[in-house]
This record gives structure tokens, sequence and C-alpha cells, in this order.
């Protein structure tokens, strides 16, 4: 999970550029078969060294998922739907995650381990098949769409089509940036324990059997599904009546320290109902944080969200990585598997105290522009 995250890291913020230049359609279509032939070679993988080396490289490929997804919210929907368009990225997640351990683990019972990573495979090619054929960079490329709803998009969206280029001294001196980032990395060391340590967490520590772990996890997925949803059409709407800058901090803030304080309970509770519990409702809040965080990505990058998403996923995959890591070894130092989660509940607390220095009206490439007119004259 570490070489993934790393790899997933360093190729954020190229990724994010590469879709804002040559548009994401094509990115789009090279991350899925990257990751197509990576998830299926992961299941011919012979020991530790070709398992790391696979998942390196898978890292590498995926990469740029979320920044280009971003890159495409800013240039097909209105500003004002921005957080519905968001969640429903983050309802995708959610839902395959809670579908896959229904799908992987009878698989794997029945044809062994490897078999789930070529089926997943499968589904990739196709889904890079209905993207070439269907899906376009801009509503002017879409066919049977009206122009009236392809004006609409055009004056109302984010993205604006200025070809400057991405000017990082300036956008590095942008302190909401940074708050950004901060929190981002605070939050995606939750999202790895759900995504990587969950299950072990779950059988391992709390003794639970193979199958009330399974129906757990897609509990918590479930419950994803439906704070994504709710999320994005109530940040849409808190956004419309109290400001951008209200909403977006309270969406985040509060997400990550109802999550902190939800681990922390976690952690200290003996009950093992209650701990399911509170990891089930804990992952309610997990795509509000997301949904507000690739929402600001767009508010602040416009026409550069796929960079500066690739910026804050970057920040998240470190944040990752050293979950990924240190998890394990706390465990290992304390023999204790609720040791960790006091230490994720202090950094998610953190974040979101973090969350209040976010100002997403502080627009990257409203200041490019000004600069670069300034130059001109």
């Amino acid at each position: 999970m570490g070489a993934f995250a790393l790899a997933y890291a360093l190729f954020e913020i190229p990724s994010g550029i590469l879709g804002d230049r040559i548009g994401q359609r094509a990115v789009f279509i090279r991350i899925v078969l990257w990751w197509s032939l990576f998830t299926a070679l992961t299941g011919a993988t012979t020991g530790l060294f070709t398992l790391m080396t696979i998942r390196f490289l898978f890292g590498v490929g995926e990469a740029g998922a979320f920044p280009n997804s971003s890159g495409t919210i800013s240039r097909w929907f209105p500003a004002t739907e921005t957080a519905r368009a968001t969640s429903c990225l983050m309802i995708g997640s959610s839902t395959g995650a809670a579908v896959a351990p229904l799908i992987v683990i009878p698989i794997a019972s029945a044809y062994g381990w490897r078999a789930p990573f070529f089926v997943n495979g499968m589904i990739g090619v196709i889904w890079v098949l209905v993207c070439f054929l269907w899906f376009r960079n801009e509503p002017a490329e879409m066919k049977n769409m009206s122009t009236k709803e392809k004006i609409f998009i055009e004056k109302n969206r984010h993205f604006i089509n200025h070809g400057q280029q991405f000017l990082w001294k300036i956008a590095f001196k942008n302190r909401s940036l940074w708050a950004l980032v901060a929190t981002f990395f605070c939050s995606q060391w939750a999202l790895y324990f759900f995504i990587a340590w969950m299950p072990v967490y779950l059988q391992e520590g709390r003794h639970f059997s193979e199958n009330a772990m399974k129906i757990t996890t897609s509990y918590l997925f479930i419950l994803g599904i439906i704070g994504g949803l709710s999320a994005g059409f109530f940040s849409d709407w808190l956004v419309k009546k109290k400001g951008v800058k209200f909403g977006r901090r309270l969406m985040g803030s509060l997400a990550l320290g109802m999550m902190g304080l939800l681990f922390f309970v976690t952690a200290v509770t003996p009950n093992n109902a209650i701990a399911a519990g509170c990891l089930i409702f804990c992952y309610l809040f997990m795509p509000v944080n997301g949904i507000t965080a690739f929402s600001t990505c767009v508010d602040i990058g416009r026409s550069k969200a796929g960079t500066v998403t690739g910026i804050m996923n970057f920040s998240g995959n470190i944040g990752a990585f050293f979950l990924a890591i240190m998890f394990g070894k706390i465990v290992d130092i304390t023999h204790n598997f609720n040791a960790p989660l006091f230490v994720v509940s202090g950094v998610l607390l953190t974040g979101s105290l973090m969350w209040l220095a976010v100002d997403p009206t502080k627009q990257i490439d409203t200041v490019m522009t000004d600069i670069e007119l300034k130059l001109a004259s």
C-alpha cells in the first residue's frame, strides 16, 4: 500500500497538468488502460518484490484520475452545481467500494485470490470503450446536445480558456491553497485506514469474522453513498445562501472534526458494536470532506482545476503513504490495534482547524490574469 500511495502522490501533479493542457479525455483513457493492465498483473505476482513493483507502477498509472475529474467538472458544470457534480464522483467511488467486497470475496473463495484482479481489469477496459465512444472534453464537441444547453454551461462554468501557463510562484503564494493542501494531507490518513487497514483492524484487532467484516465494510460504503449524495446538494444550497467561503469552511471543518471525534470513540470503546457503528458513521463524513475539498479546487483553480487538484492530491497521498506505513509499525510497537487510531484522530482534528484558513474566493487563474495584464501594459 505504501508503494502505491507514494507513486500515486508523485505523479498526481504531472497528470493534472497534462489534463489541463491536452484535455481530460485522452488522459482518462491512458489512466484506465494503465490501471486495468496493472490490476490484472497484480493477480500474476509471485512474491513481495514483484507485488511492490506492480503496486508502484499501478500508482504511477492511476495518478491523475481525481485531478482530471475536477478538470472535467470545471469544464462541464455550472459553478452553482460544483458540489453536486463532485458528489457524483464521490458516489461512484463509494458505490464501487460497497459493491467490491460482495464480488471480490465470492470470486476469490471460488477461484483463488488472483481471479478478482483479472475480472476487475476487464471492467476497466469496458469503461475505456465507453469513454472513447461517448465522452468529449468540451460541451461544444458533444453530439445530440442542444445549442442552448451548451451556451448555458459555457457561460456559467468555472472554466475560462485563457491559455496562460500555470505560474507556480504565484500559486504557492496563495495561502488558501496551502491550507487546503494541509487539510487534505490530514484527511487521507482516514481514507487509507478505511481502504487499507480497516479489514485487518476489524479481524485482528476486534476479532470480527470474515463475514462480519464484509457486512460492516459494505454498510460503511453504503452510508458513504448517502453522505456523498446529500452533501453535494446541501453544500450547493449552503454556498448559495451563505457564500462560498462560509459554505466550504463549514462543511470541511465539520466533516474532519466529526471524523476525528468518532475515531477517538472507536479507539477507547471496548464494545465491538459501538466501534463498528462509529466507523460506519465516520465514513458518512468522508465523502463530505472529499466533495468540499475537490469543489474548492475547482473554485480556486477554475481553468487550472486539474493542476490545483493534483497539488492537493499529492499532499493527500503523502499522508496516505505515512498512514500505510505507520499504522502497522505502531501496532507492532504497542501491541495494540487501537493505538494508531488516537494518532489518526489527532491528525483529523488538526485538519478540521486548518479548514478555517481556506478561502475559495482566492482564485489562482484570476491572479495570474491580473499579473499578465500588468506585464503586458
